[in-house]
């Protein structure tokens, strides 16, 4: 067995009206400790990373794919209602809505399956199809195996996303889909609760 990472936290896709796309980790437990991190793609196609510290900076840019790395403060508070992220020249404010139906279905499953390497790859195809460029599993950077663990998922009804300090527009879907890996978000704005597992060699 090679080596193994464990983020344990939530994931948040938001789009808007701009095109400009932003992908939210906020890891609770984590190699790093406890920390959020940004992964925006502009409407260019620009793939951009905002992370707090140079050690997470240079694990997740070894993972995924990107044009630009910035290391800079980046903060997140997440409750029920609202998610808040500050990262520079970043700035979020989104609502949490109602639990989704694949959220419900998500929870009907024991997390300790939901989260096993086998069970993901076995309905990687599936949520491909339910989530359309969304995968449970891929390969990533360095030769890098990657599971995604979903256990709950929430609608994101409201957003105000700015840019540089200009609004990046309205709430929209994520499309087109992200670039940073072999997975997107869901199409939808929404807060997954994930647990995420990247490993080196075989699970």
């Amino acid at each position: 067995m090679g080596s193994r990472w464990i983020f344990d936290g939530h994931i948040a896709g938001i789009g808007t009206s701009s095109g400009l796309r932003t992908v939210v980790g906020v890891w609770q437990d984590s190699p790093f400790g406890s920390f959020a991190d940004v992964m925006l793609q502009q409407p260019s196609g620009h793939r951009l990373l905002l992370a707090p510290t140079q050690e997470a900076a240079d694990f997740i840019a070894s993972t995924y794919r990107f044009d630009e790395v910035q290391v800079l403060h980046v903060s997140a508070a997440l409750d029920a209602q609202q998610l808040t992220v500050d990262a520079g020249p970043l700035a979020i404010r989104a609502g949490v809505g109602a639990r989704t139906l694949l959220g419900s279905a998500l929870r009907a499953v024991p997390r300790r399956l939901a989260v096993h390497p086998r069970w993901l790859g076995a309905v990687s195809p599936l949520a491909a199809l339910t989530a359309p460029g969304a995968r449970t599993f891929g390969t990533a950077g360095n030769g890098r195996l990657e599971y995604y663990g979903l256990s709950d998922l929430h609608h994101v009804t409201s957003a105000v996303v700015t840019w540089q300090g200009a609004d990046a527009g309205t709430l929209s879907p994520i499309l087109p889909p992200v670039t940073f890996g072999f997975s997107s978000v869901p199409p939808r704005p929404s807060l997954a609760r994930v647990r995420t597992m990247v490993l080196e060699g075989r699970p």
